[in-house]
């Protein structure tokens, strides 16, 4: 016998209103107050929706009280152990795990579209030498709706999966040019021998005077910093993928406004914030200092890397992110950068503190993600083009999703006005 129709009621006044509830597989139930407005006039309040469903999904799941993240059912840290970042990104698109031939064939579709229209080149020769890669990045993404016209008409099925495949698949390669324009390198063109993660830091590190070979364990941790970064639910990016995307914008537009959104600091810049945190700190005598800082709660200081703020037990991808940063600082070493050795104490302290392990203030995968990407030579800068380069999958797949769901409406959030009612001109000789 199925379970009866659960509701809310809502008293406003002398009126009562019945409001449906509705059940996931998994998370708290959500109370559908889509005819509540037209029922009984009013709007509901919540700055910032975090109280508010904006959708239904079957791509990401997040507990975190639990410290749970889930793609299309799969545990991150089993994704991030077993798998790799082109088989993440098949499951993120198509919902489940790809056949090995399947695999094969979604794996040389991207590498074989990692070029970038060469009339691009000049694109980003219209940039000023020293503006940011997100800057670029920003840029160069919204504008690829000028050179790939076959792939923005978002109501053909063929044209979103081209303009998919496409933008997961050149987004490296945009990374990497605005970095390596940054600096005033010539450019690298991608190479069809080399797997995703591998390809990004030879376009990354060559130079056309010697070529640059792979390190195996550098290349494994930057396929995790993708693989960890690629989905996370509906985020503020996401959420603004989403909304430009309600109002029919193509694709590439879609996810420029993603990537605008993720340079925010509150959102894309944590582990750069962690970074600036360490250089801060500068020397390893001066931890015990800025440690006793972030307890006092007369101080504005904060660790940065240090818990999260979804996940209020532990981040379940930080994990897998300290196995890979062991491996890089074991590789590179750390004698010769202050800023690593200072990470690598801090940690070791945080972890031994009974303070944190109470306050459940554990390293993240912002912390863990910085130190690697510190350690393999990327200036700070960097660090959010890299995240905006691993979330493209995500911000593609709830785009896909939300194109194809039968509810979808354009984004429309209501206010509650505290401004002036109707007043009359005055001309301005008289005010």
């Amino acid at each position: 016998m199925a379970d009866a129709p659960k509701s809310a009621t809502l008293t406003i006044g002398d009126n009562t209103y019945d409001l449906p509830i509705h059940s996931p597989t998994a998370g708290p139930d959500v109370v559908d107050i889509r005819k509540l407005y037209g029922q009984a006039g009013v709007f509901t309040y919540d700055p910032g929706f975090t109280s508010t469903a904006s959708c239904d999904s079957t791509i990401t799941f997040i507990d975190g009280g639990e410290g749970v993240l889930l793609h299309r059912g799969y545990p991150i840290d089993q994704l991030a152990e077993k798998s790799h970042y082109l088989e993440v990104c098949y499951l993120l698109l198509y919902g489940e795990l790809p056949s090995a031939a399947q695999l094969e064939e979604f794996e040389s579709l991207v590498t074989n579209h990692t070029m970038l229209h060469e009339q691009m080149v000049y694109f980003y020769r219209g940039f000023r030498r020293d503006a940011h890669p997100m800057a670029i990045m920003t840029g160069v993404v919204g504008a690829m709706s000028a050179f790939y016209h076959d792939s923005t008409d978002i109501h053909d099925a063929h044209q979103r999966e081209v303009a998919s495949i496409r933008l997961i698949a050149k987004m490296p390669t945009i990374a990497a040019w605005a970095y390596k324009f940054s600096i005033g390198q010539p450019f690298i063109y991608p190479r069809n021998d080399l797997d995703y993660a591998s390809n990004f830091l030879r376009m990354c590190f060559a130079v056309p005077a010697e070529d640059y070979e792979v390190n195996p364990i550098l290349s494994r941790a930057m396929d995790r910093i993708f693989t960890l970064h690629a989905d996370h639910e509906q985020n503020a990016s996401t959420s603004t993928v989403r909304l430009a995307s309600s109002s029919g914008a193509n694709p590439f537009a879609c996810i420029a406004a993603g990537i605008a959104c993720l340079w925010g600091p509150a959102h894309g810049g944590a582990n750069q914030a962690c970074l600036e945190m360490l250089k801060e700190i500068g020397s390893v005598d001066r931890i015990p200092e800025f440690i006793a800082r972030a307890k006092d709660k007369n101080d504005p200081f904060r660790l940065m890397g240090f818990g999260h703020r979804v996940y209020k037990n532990f981040d379940p991808r930080a994990t897998v992110m300290k196995q890979s940063a062991d491996e890089v600082l074991e590789l590179l070493g750390v004698e010769n950068n202050p800023v690593l050795a200072v990470a690598k104490e801090l940690e070791k302290q945080a972890l031994e503190d009974p303070y944190f392990a109470e306050k459940k203030l554990f390293p993240n995968v912002d912390f863990y993600s910085g130190v690697i990407l510190e350690a393999m030579g990327f200036p700070t800068s960097m660090f959010t083009p890299i995240f905006a380069l691993s979330r493209t999958v995500g911000w593609i797949s709830q785009w896909k999703e939300m194109i194809g769901d039968p509810q979808n409406k354009i984004g429309r959030p209501r206010q509650l006005y505290l401004g002036e009612t109707a007043r009359d001109y005055v001309d301005i000789e008289s005010r």
